[in-house]
Order: C-alpha cells, then structure tokens, then sequence
C-alpha cells in the first residue's frame, strides 16, 4: 500500500512575564462575561442577569496614581466607583433592559457607542453619556426605547417614582400601564428563556453566538442557526447571510475580510458586502476562537488544537496555491509503501493454540509495518449479550476471552520487542485490534474507535461491527470487523446490517485524543466547492482508506452441499464463485459500494467441524450446511478510477498481495 504525505513544521516560545498594576473585583457574585475599553479610558463590563457597569477613567486613572503601598486601598477606591447602568436605564421602578446575561460588548470609537449583548436582544449606548439609546431584538424590531421615555411629562414621571400607587389607585397613565405590562412579560420570557437554554428543556436554534465590527463600521453577529445578521453603526439591519447551517462560534474581522468559525469546525471567509470568498474544514469539532497576528489568522478548536491561516490566502489551498503545489509536489510529498496484515477469525468462543495463531500471523514478524486482526463469537450465550449491553450502557467494554486474544496475539507478535499494540475495541462477541512495528509505530497516532450493534433490534453486540481509525503518517485508514445476519435467505438483512454501520459508526477519541483532520481532507474540502462541508456524510467516507473484514455470512445460491464438496476438492473456486451472494449484491449496488476484493484462491471457510482438517471438516451432520465463504475482507483507497498512482489528489493506493 502506498501512500503520500505532506511535511510539516511547528514552533513554541516562552510566555513573557507581567506585573500586575491595578486589580478589584468587578461582580461579587455573578462572573463577567464581556469586557470593554472606550476611547475614553473608562471599563464596561456584563454580567449574568443583565448587569452593565461602567468604571470612570478618572477614578481609575486616581488609583493608578497612588503608591505601591495604597495598593489596597486603590482597588477599594475602583471597585466602589462604578456606575451601575441599569439603574440609568430605570424609568418608574422598570428597568428598560432585558435581565438576560451579558454574553457580548463591542465598542464602536468612530461613532461613540458601545454594544451590549443578549442572546436574543442589542442594546446600543452612548459612550460619552453613558445614555441608553435602543434595545432591539434579533430581527431587528424595538423592544424598548430611551426615547418613549419623553412621551409623558418629566414632572409626571419623577412624580411615578417618588410616589407608591395603594392597590386602588388608577394606573396613572397610558404609557406607565403597557410599559408595566410589556416589561412584566418580557422578563417572564426572558426569564424561561435563560432557565431552558442552561437546562436541557430546550435549546433556541437562533441565539447569538459571537460579534464582532468590519472596517467599514458595521458590526456583524453570528447565530446559533448558522445565519450572519449585519448591522449599520445605529442598530439598523443591513443584511441576514446564510451561507452554513452548523452554529457560529466565533467571528473576526480585518481589513476588507470577515472570518468566520463553525462548530462543525468549518472556516469561511467573506468580504464587507457578504460574498463568500472561501470555506474550508479547518478542523474536525467547533472553532472556538480566532486571533490574528503577523500575517496569519490562527484558529483555536474545541480539542485544544491551533492553526494559522495565510491572511493573504483565505482558504488551506486556493485556486493559485493549489497550481503552484502541483508543480512542486515533488519537492514536499514522499511516497511510502507500507504492508498491512489483516486477518479475520470466527472464533466461535474457542481459544487457539499458541501454533495456529503463529502458522496464521508468523509472516508479520518480517516486513509487515501493520497488523490488524478481527475475532467474531469471542463471546456468545444471553447472559453474555446482556452483559456486555450492561457495560457498554455505562462506558465499559471488553471481556477475559476478548483480552486473552489480545494478549496471546501480542506474544505470537513480539509486543513490546517488534510489534507495540496501537488500539483495539470489544463489543460483545466482536473485537478488533491492531498492532505497529518498530518502525512505523513513530508515524501512526490518533486512535479512535467504534462500535455499532445490529442484533436484537440494533441493541445487542451478537451482530454488528467495531472499528479502529488509524492515521498513519498523514492519511487517515479505518478497519471495520464485521459480523452480519446469518442463515442462507438473510441476504437483505446481511445488506442492512452492512449500510447500518457503515452510516453510523462514529469514532470517539479515547484519552483526550486530540484528532484532527489530515491535509488530505483539508485538500479535498477546499476542492469539493469551498462551501459548507456535508454534515450528512458518514465518517466512514472521508477516510482515505476503508476495509472492511469479518464474517459477513453470505453464502452460495442454487447449488447443493455434494456439488459444493465436490467444486472444492476440485478447487473450481471461480465456478463457486458465480453462486456467491456477496458477489451478486455488489454486482446489483446493494453492499459494500465502490470496494474491492481480492482474488479468492482459499477454499470456502464456512461451515467447519470442530478438530476435523480438510474436506473431511465441512459440516456433514444432519444440517449439511452449504460450504461458503463467509469470511471475507474488502477495501476502498483513494483512486477513483480503476488505475491511478499515489498522489496528494489520490493519496491511498492499495492492493492485494496474498
């Protein structure tokens, strides 16, 4: 197998050292979720629960003027001099804003003006006044206003605070009745709103997640949703881009260009008018953050990985790139041919001798870089199943028959001297696991695995498939162990049971294993249409390579157990071969599309006696069950024609060596 790889370089630092000048506390019991910095020198920040204060530069500026000493007593002074700016946004005991935590403030220094942010709602501020100009939600509509204040008279308004209304009293007022009213209501929504979203009720598919202000002053919020709403300096929606369905979770901009990170881990990059410019997966779970420095843009992901970005560049590989990389390629790929062993083995609950697992994976010992071995009916029996469905319910899995496989498969490889194990997964009767020589074990990592049951109502390991993802050098490869419905008339359901795991299987990431995608997949993102990745696709089918092995019970139509005794003795295998149900589903569509088999040069492997070799070990009891081959192995590289050498366009090529 070959495969093609791109180099790659890294780099660290030492952080510098900071003194700290001025330090008080800004909220005593909720945490500060946004902080911002006018031109002005003063300090805002948001909390939980709606709460906006604002520290003036003069009582900050005070402070810093004190010795060391007064250190205490400076951040006494500073902490007591903020000015609470909810109460500055309170007309007749109501409060103008929603009481709904603040995720988000932006400040605006061309136009004087900060943004405070809701999930749901804006509320735009005067920096210099400190004066509350308009809140509006997420469609732009008012919800309140600073300027319905001036409706009523100013004497009558002073007279509603100063004055307590007794239970017979009148509303004083048109405007005091339906501000009540629509406050009331508002907080009681708003109020449900918080208690969902933290809770696990319900979950607003339009919250914003993230803002941030272009170069030409409008200021633009990322959704839940995947939407973009952009808005002018004074709160007037502009425009609603949607160009992605998976959140927004953090948005940057620069000169002419805005950056935008997914939770899908996808990258896309627009200009001030909102044209998409590029898309790319930059990584394999949600960007979470964005900083620019130098003349890159770095993306942080959830799992604790970093990219940079060429901000020259807006995508991995774009058009220009991409040509200038294929004359070049030469110069930053290496080809290498690695050997695979696979092996698969119904075991049906028995334990081999040290010599047959030695006569079946002796060869590894010589020029194999990777052994990947699949077991089927490790275990078996209802008290078994149950078990294992118990254990795998609470994050458990394994057994003593499955690690005894384990264990004596490792001695037959040397583990620890020639082979070291790499990963490997137990679902009930089924087991994978897989094993690195000395010396490609330094160019394999990031081990993920899977299960998917397909017996007893999709529930229970009896049938299903377990699955390791290796990357090995930069290419990611998933093997796949198998075992599908039995009885010679289940071929539906054998065809079911494949397109099942190979539509669900999802690899987690043991040990805080911090996968991402190769530069491979990055590639084949940017090439596909440099939009939205599809959410829909299995994990399977962005591998580079896939095999599948195990025992998938297919067997042989329209012939008798004599005729098949006979066909084998005569090692007829291609006349067998023409009554294969395996070969006529993949002939039809039905299975395993688009993967290969190797030519079959072994006798049928189903259906043995136990300690009986040779001819004389088919089953010839009462049953007479049909020979089969049962036990098969299929693969799917990277070519997408019959015929193609390694490359980064097509960088798995594999083939069948015995």
């Amino acid at each position: 197998m070959d495969l093609a790889t791109a180099a790659g370089v890294g780099g660290g630092g030492d952080a510098p050292l900071f003194k700290e000048a001025l330090a008080w506390q800004a909220f005593s019991r909720t945490p500060v979720l946004a902080i911002v910095v006018t031109s002005y020198g003063e300090i805002w920040s948001g909390s939980e629960g709606g709460i906006i204060k604002a520290w003036p530069w003069d009582a900050i500026a005070k402070s810093l003027s004190l010795t060391s000493e007064g250190k205490d007593m400076a951040s006494l002074l500073v902490g007591k001099a903020y000015i609470d700016l909810r109460n500055n946004a309170t007309v007749g005991n109501m409060c103008l804003l929603p009481a709904a935590d603040v995720k988000h403030m932006l400040v605006d220094h061309c136009r004087a003006k900060i943004w405070s942010i809701t999930s749901m709602t804006f509320a735009l501020w005067d920096a210099r006044t400190r004066e509350l100009l308009k809140v509006f939600g997420i469609d732009g509509q008012v919800d309140l206003a600073r300027l319905e204040a001036p409706v009523m008279p100013e004497q009558f308004i002073e007279e509603e605070i100063k004055v307590k209304p007794t239970k017979k009293e009148k509303p004083q007022g048109s405007f005091t009745f339906f501000q009540k009213s629509r406050n009331a209501l508002m907080g009681a929504a708003d109020a449900v709103r918080r208690v969902a979203t933290k809770g696990t009720f319900v979950e607003d598919n339009r919250r914003i997640e993230a803002v941030a202000q272009a170069m030409d002053g409008t200021i633009w919020s990322g959704c839940t949703n995947g939407s973009i709403i952009v808005w002018d300096g004074n709160g007037n929606k502009l425009q609603d881009i949607h160009y992605h369905s998976s959140s927004v979770q953090c948005i940057r901009a620069l000169g002419e260009r805005v950056w935008v990170g997914y939770a899908s881990g996808t990258i896309q990059v627009m200009d001030v008018e909102g044209n998409l410019l590029a898309g790319w997966t930059g990584h394999s779970c949600p960007v979470i953050n964005m900083a620019i420095g130098g003349s890159y843009i770095f993306t942080l992901a959830h799992h604790g990985g970093i990219r940079g970005w060429p901000l020259t560049s807006p995508s991995p590989l774009d058009d220009i790139l991409r040509t200038e990389l294929a004359n070049r390629e030469l110069s930053y790929t290496m080809i290498e041919n690695i050997k695979v062993l696979v092996g698969t083995w119904n075991v049906a609950q028995e334990k081999a001798s040290f010599e047959s697992l030695r006569s079946w994976l002796g060869s590894a010992l010589s020029d194999v870089g990777l052994v990947v071995v699949g077991l089927q009916e490790v275990e078996m029996g209802a008290g078994v199943l149950a078990m294992a469905a118990a254990k795998e319910s609470v994050g458990l899995e394994g057994s003593a028959n499955g690690q005894w496989w384990i264990d004596n498969i490792g001695k037959t490889l040397d583990e620890g001297i020639s082979f070291h194990r790499v990963g490997s997964r137990q679902l009930a009767g089924l087991l994978i696991a897989a094993w690195a020589s000395n010396d490609l074990k330094p160019h394999v990592g990031d081990v993920d695995a899977a299960a998917v049951p397909c017996g007893f109502g999709r529930a229970i390991g009896n049938k299903g498939g377990v699955g390791l993802r290796i990357r090995v050098y930069d290419r990611r490869i998933c093997f796949v162990s198998n075992h599908f419905a039995a009885h010679q008339e289940n071929v539906s359901r054998r065809n079911a049971d494949f397109d099942h795991v190979y539509r669900t299987m999802s690899f987690n990431k043991p040990h805080g294993s911090t996968a991402s995608a190769t530069s491979v997949q990055l590639h084949k993102a940017a090439s596909a249409n440099g939009n939205q990745a599809d959410e829909d696709i299995p994990e399977l089918a962005e591998a580079d390579m896939v095999v599948f092995l195990g025992d998938f019970n297919y067997r042989l139509d329209g012939i008798t157990y004599d005729e098949a005794r006979d066909m084998v003795s005569q090692r007829s295998f291609d006349w067998l071969r023409e009554r294969d149900q395996l070969r006529a589903e993949m002939k039809a569509g039905n299975v395993f599309q688009g993967m290969r088999e190797g030519p079959i040069r072994f006798p049928p492997t189903y259906k043995f006696q136990r300690n009986q070799p040779g001819l004389s070990g088919y089953d010839s009891g009462e049953k007479k069950r049909i020979p089969a081959w049962c036990d098969r192995i299929l693969y799917r590289d990277s070519r997408p024609v019959s015929i193609a050498e390694c490359s980064l366009d097509c960088p798995v090529v594999a083939a069948v060596t015995a």
